[in-house]
This record gives structure tokens, C-alpha cells and sequence, in this order.
């Protein structure tokens, strides 16, 4: 399992709370990327950046792609196990969650707090992205925005 996922795993039972950024006070699905990208050591000598202030809820799809890529991560074509994965969950909702290679981590506001939901994701996937690109199928350094077939 790679080290982002398993840092995600790590944050399972931690609550929910909307815009929370620190696991001792509650983390909602920014929160829980940002969370499990420092517990892996993603960006050792760089600072990543966590979006504050964002609108999840416009469904702007590509206006969160660009703050993803902000952040450092890049976006590739196939999922595996500590992939940060853009879904829309809902009419004009997206979220996010990472990958586990067995299920989805994320902040569920509804159960209000981190879970992992086994098997395969159960929203559309708008795009999935990866700290500092490399492997398989990543792409050059910028996150082209999602197709018109994934929403």
C-alpha cells in the first residue's frame, strides 16, 4: 500500500467538521487530502497548499482541477492505491477522497466523520490526480480540465 493511503487509513474515525484542516478538531474532504499527503511526507522541502475559502459546491469541476494542480499534484489516466480522486457526489457537488486500491477515504458528512467506503468508487469520477506525477499514465506537469463525458 503506498504511504499516502495508508496515512489516509490512518485518519478513519477522525470527525467531520466542514473546512477542517487539523485531525484533532475534524476534517472534511480537503481536509482529509491534505492530512494524508503530510502524513506520507508528500512535498518534504516544499510547503503543500491546502485551498481555503473554496466552493465545492458550484460543481466547477474545472476550478478545482486547477487548485488540485495548485497544490502539486497531476493529474493521470489510471487509479492506484493513494490517488486523489475528484468525484461528484451530487447535483452541482463534487468531493474528494483518496484511493485506497480497496475503497474511497473520505470526510462523510452525513455518517460526520472520515470513512473508508469499500469496493469500487460509488460516485462519477471527474479526474483522478497524483503527488508529483510520475508512474503510469501521468500527464506533463498541468491538469487538463475533465471531459465532457465524465460528468
Amino acid at each position: 500500500m503506498s504511504a499516502v493511503a495508508a496515512a489516509a487509513r490512518a485518519l478513519v474515525g477522525v470527525r467531520f467538521r466542514l473546512h477542517g484542516r487539523d485531525p484533532a478538531t475534524g476534517l472534511d474532504c480537503v481536509g482529509v487530502v491534505a492530512a494524508a499527503l503530510a502524513g506520507a511526507g508528500a512535498g518534504a522541502g516544499a510547503q503543500v497548499t491546502v485551498p481555503q475559502g473554496y466552493a465545492m459546491r458550484t460543481g466547477d469541476a474545472d476550478r478545482v482541477a486547477m487548485l488540485i494542480a495548485r497544490a502539486g499534484l497531476v493529474r493521470v489516466e489510471r487509479m492506484a492505491a493513494g490517488d486523489v480522486v475528484l468525484v461528484r457526489s451530487g447535483p452541482g457537488q463534487l468531493h474528494l477522497g483518496v484511493w485506497t486500491g480497496d475503497g474511497l477515504v473520505h470526510a462523510d458528512a452525513h455518517l460526520r466523520r472520515v470513512v473508508e467506503r469499500p469496493g469500487a468508487v460509488a460516485w462519477p469520477v471527474v479526474g483522478v490526480f497524483r503527488w508529483g506525477g510520475g508512474g503510469a499514465g501521468a500527464t506533463a506537469s498541468a491538469v487538463a480540465p475533465p471531459s465532457p463525458s465524465s460528468d
